[in-house]
This record gives structure tokens, C-alpha cells and sequence, in this order.
């Protein structure tokens, strides 16, 4: 039977995670549809029910940006880390942290100053080379120094990384950092072949070189990504494909329609338009999760410079005052989204904090309510003429642009003239990360721990903080929060940090997103997760 949960009944324990465009169950192979509210999760492949052999067609509903765990930025890069890059730790079904290439969750110091991580033996990169502690040292190094690198935010104050010897790493800090084990759970603990990064450097992404059941094998640009069994990975006896096809197909109908022809066996992001009909297809399966994160509308404050580079304030009235950005949600009506674009499917989220997170509280999930009154009165206050003029740039596939043309005529009642800028997704990420945008409309696949949701993008140093947002009062209720031994005072602190978001409002959360995945009944073993990453890696045709 296929592994259905209750929304409330997935805990987000922790020992102490991708950009998205917006995409509008049962048994393999025996196929039931979940109820509202429950997940369903798919099981792992019976070895006696499947054969060895063949080629999987994944259809995504984006290019994945980078192969390169150290700068990717994307969902959909994930789902191909997930067969060729393991990490020290995954996340399990229930969202716990588990071990993948270390052997243990870490040993951590009384004074949470050190971490101990005992390391799996005799697991080779792709290339051959061995992993051993100084293998991890390289990676989390340059996770923390590369200049582009995406990770540094997610791994704080390391202050190094030992090696007492090949099968033990220390990582040392200087200061207690609790969302760390969760990070070494996502891409900043995807452990890279050093002999790969010694020879292309900021080229890795050309080809990537981890353990992992696959191995990286080409690429073609918005087209496709292909990877084939490594007979060196240490449990290939479980790997039962020979190799994996990742086919960019970026409308969803597109995509529901090559899994009904049987010319992809998966496709992620199904459309809530979509998925009724493929339910009800006695050979299909559609896998869901509620996702961890969110979707929501980005606003350009400070990012004049790009990413990574002194912040220097924009001179248009939604950058500089915080009530033209509290009139632009009070302009929006989340229920109406919901209930109109996604056939209820998806859920309102007005916080960077899932409700099913172990770190959520009432002061949390406070939602700003629709009041359009309250908006025209605001944009007064701030002396703004209406109709108000603001742009956006979103993902140009058919469920995003339903989306933003929703927003568009909700908010005119606002007192807002909002303008549609359909964009690739690549060039999405290219100019937000330039900050080459006033409003964008982008999601996150969500994290276990609420740092990866919250720190990297609206912390003043966040990795990802593509709206220039700083504020001293978030940056330190984040920097108690990470270094809080105690979850109760964690609580609190996020609940304070979602109060200081929702004035200032340099993200304005809109939904909750329901991970849905079509699965062709000929596959058994495929899997996601609440983390929202298509598990492939031990699938395999049946028998």
C-alpha cells in the first residue's frame, strides 16, 4: 500500500531546502486518489516486483539552473541531485533527518561549539576517488568560501573542519548554530569528488562528479539531462535502471499529456487542472505532499548591486516605504487564489513557516486580511498616485502566468496597475539574482528547519536575499534563533521574526503549494516527499 499521512501527522523533528515556479493517489502499482489533506507519498520498489534495465523519462516543468551543489538555487536541480550527489544526511518520509553518507546523526558538544560526524565506508566518487574526511572538508569549504556560492548563509559560523582521520569529521564552530545538521540534509552536505573541483574549478557544474547511484552523463541546454547507473556506488545492487532522462517540458498539459502517451513515466508539477482527470486514470498514480514552503511575491528594496553585493536602496516608492507594500497585500485576496486557481488543491500561507513545522506558533501563521479599502488609505498615507504602476516578472509556463494575471485584476482594486513580464524560468533566476526586477513572482520548496526558509532570504548576509531587505531587529531575533539550544525559545523568536516580516514586507506569502507527481503504473519505486524532491533513484519497471 502506498504510505498516505495526514497533513498533522508529519512531524518535523529536527537533530539540532529549491526556487519554484508556481504548478498549478494511491499504490503502485495499484493506485488510489489521497483525500483532501493527505499525503501520499508513494512506496520504495520491491525488489522481486521489478526487473533490472532500462531508461526512465522524467518530463520537468523547468531547466534545472546549475549542476553544481555549491551554487544551485533550483527545485529542479535537486531532483537530479537526488540520483548522482548524496549528502551526509537526508530527510526521511516523516521529514526526520537520517544518515545517507555519514553513518550516525552528529555527536554534538555540550557547549553545541563541535559537531562529530563518523563517515560511510567504502564509498567511492564517480571518478573513483574514495570519500574520506578530507573529501568533506573540501566540500563544506567551499561551500563557505566559493564567491558565488549559495551555501555559505546555510552553514553560519564554522570556523573550520577537522579531520582526525579518513572516516571522521569535526566541524567546529564559533558559535552554536542549531539549524546546522539540517543543512548538511540539503545541498551545503552534498559531498563533491575534490579531484572534480581540483580540475574545473567554477566549472564543476559541467560535469558534476558525487556519490550517488547515477553519474552525471550530459546535458543539453532547455532540453535535457541524462545520467546512467555508476557501477562504483555502494549499493548499486538496489539501483535497478540503467540510466535517467530528464526532459525539460515547461507546460503542464504538455507534460500530463507525454505521461499519458507513455513517453515520460514521470512528471513533476502537475497542474491542479491536470491532476482530477489523472486520478481517476487507472494508469496513473499521482503522488502529493503539502510542500514545506511557499509561493510568494518578492519585492525589489536593495538590490541595486546583485546578490552578494552592497545593498543601496531603490528610489521608487515600493522600495522605500513599507506601506506601499502593506497596500499591495492588503490588495490581495489569498482565498479567492486558492479556491479559483488551484481548484482548492493548495493552501493559504501568509509566513515562510509551514503550520505542519515543529517551530510554528499562533504569532506564526497570522494572516494579513484582504482589504483593498486599506490599501487605497495606505497608498495615500504614502503619497503615492493611484493607479499605483509596478512590475513583475514571472515564469512564463501557462499555471504561472494564470497566476499573475489573477493578481493583475485583484489588485486594481487596490489601487494598483500591475504589469506582467513572462520570463524563461533561467533568466528568472538571472535577474533576480541581479536584481533586475521590481516585484517577482517565485516560490520555495521548503526546508525542514525555518532558517533555510527564512535566514537565506531575508537576512541581511542571506545567500539568497534577492530583495536587498536588511533590518537589524530581523537579522538578530534570526541570530538568536540559531543559536537557541532550547526549541521553545526557537518558537518564539520565528513567531516575533513573522510579526517584523508581515510590517516591513519584503515578501508577501501567498499559498502553500501542493507537490503533485504523476507516476505511470509500469514504474514502481518512485517517491517525494514533503521536501517536495522526486525520488527516482531506486525506482524501476515492473516485472
Amino acid at each position: 500500500m502506498a504510505r498516505v499521512v495526514g497533513v498533522a501527522g508529519v512531524g518535523v523533528a529536527l537533530v539540532v531546502s529549491g526556487c519554484s515556479p508556481v504548478e498549478s493517489t494511491g499504490d503502485q502499482p495499484g493506485g488510489s486518489s489521497a483525500s483532501a489533506g493527505q499525503d501520499v507519498f508513494g512506496d520504495a520498489a520491491d525488489a522481486a516486483k521489478v526487473k533490472d534495465g532500462g531508461t526512465l523519462t522524467v518530463a520537468l516543468s523547468a531547466d534545472p539552473d546549475k549542476l553544481d551543489p555549491t551554487l544551485s538555487r533550483s527545485l529542479y536541480s535537486r531532483y537530479v541531485f537526488h540520483t548522482m550527489c548524496e549528502k551526509l544526511y537526508d530527510l526521511g518520509p516523516d521529514a526526520r533527518i537520517v544518515p545517507q553518507l555519514a553513518t550516525a546523526l552528529p555527536t554534538i558538544a555540550a557547549d553545541g561549539l563541535s559537531l562529530t560526524i563518523p563517515l560511510r565506508e567504502g564509498a567511492k566518487f564517480a571518478d573513483g576517488g574514495t570519500l574520506d574526511s578530507a573529501a568533506v572538508k573540501v566540500s563544506i569549504e567551499r561551500g563557505l568560501t566559493l564567491p558565488a556560492s549559495g551555501r555559505k548563509s546555510e552553514l553560519g559560523p564554522i570556523r573550520s573542519v577537522e579531520t582526525p582521520d579518513p572516516k571522521t569529521v569535526v566541524i567546529k564552530l564559533s558559535k552554536p548554530f542549531a539549524p546546522l545538521t539540517a543543512a548538511l540534509a540539503d545541498r551545503a552536505g552534498m559531498i563533491l569528488s575534490p579531484a572534480a573541483v581540483s580540475k574545473l574549478g567554477a566549472n564543476f557544474s559541467t560535469a558534476p562528479v558525487c556519490v550517488g547511484p547515477f553519474k552525471f552523463a550530459s546535458r543539453v541546454a532547455q532540453n535535457s539531462i541524462k545520467v546512467v547507473k555508476d557501477p562504483l556506488y555502494y549499493d548499486a545492487a538496489k539501483v535497478h535502471l540503467d540510466a535517467i532522462e530528464y526532459r525539460i517540458i515547461t507546460d503542464s498539459s504538455i507534460r500530463s499529456a507525454n505521461l499519458k502517451s507513455g513517453d515520460a513515466q514521470v512528471a513533476d508539477s502537475l497542474s491542479s487542472q491536470d491532476a482530477p482527470a489523472l486520478q481517476k486514470d487507472s494508469n496513473m498514480s499521482v503522488l502529493q505532499s503539502q510542500s514545506l514552503g511557499y509561493q510568494g511575491l518578492t519585492i525589489n528594496v536593495a538590490n541595486a548591486n546583485g546578490v552578494g553585493n552592497p545593498l543601496k536602496q531603490l528610489d521608487t516608492p515600493i522600495a522605500k516605504d513599507p506601506r506601499v507594500r502593506q497596500a499591495l497585500e492588503a490588495s490581495i485576496d489569498r482565498d479567492a487564489l486558492v479556491k479559483s486557481i488551484f481548484n482548492g488543491l493548495n493552501t493559504v500561507g501568509c509566513s515562510p513557516i509551514s503550520p505542519k513545522s515543529e517551530f510554528t506558533s499562533d504569532a506564526a501563521q497570522v494572516c494579513p486580511a484582504h482589504d483593498p479599502a486599506k490599501a487605497k488609505d495606505l497608498l495615500k498615507q504614502a503619497g503615492v498616485s493611484t493607479p499605483y504602476k509596478v512590475s513583475m516578472i514571472t515564469s512564463n509556463n501557462p499555471d504561472s502566468l494564470r497566476l499573475a494575471q489573477a493578481l493583475q485584476a485583484m489588485v486594481k482594486e487596490g489601487g494598483f496597475d500591475l504589469v506582467i513580464k513572462p520570463v524563461e524560468y533561467a533568466s528568472l533566476l538571472d535577474q533576480q539574482d541581479r536584481g533586475d526586477f521590481e516585484l517577482l513572482q517565485l516560490g520555495w520548496s521548503g526546508r525542514v528547519d525555518p532558517d533555510a526558509n527564512i535566514y537565506n532570504f531575508v537576512g541581511t548576509t542571506g545567500s539568497q536575499n534577492v530583495a536587498g531587505y536588511s533590518s537589524p531587529d530581523v537579522d538578530k531575533l534570526l541570530t538568536d534563533a540559531r543559536q537557541a539550544k532550547d526549541k521553545a525559545q526557537r518558537v518564539q523568536l520565528y513567531g516575533q521574526v513573522v510579526g517584523k516580516l508581515q510590517q516591513d514586507d519584503p515578501v508577501i506569502y501567498l499559498y502553500r503549494q501542493r507537490n503533485l507527481t504523476g507516476v505511470s503504473k509500469k514504474v514502481l519505486g518512485v517517491q517525494t516527499y514533503p521536501d517536495g524532491v522526486i525520488r527516482t533513484a531506486f525506482a524501476g519497471f515492473a516485472k
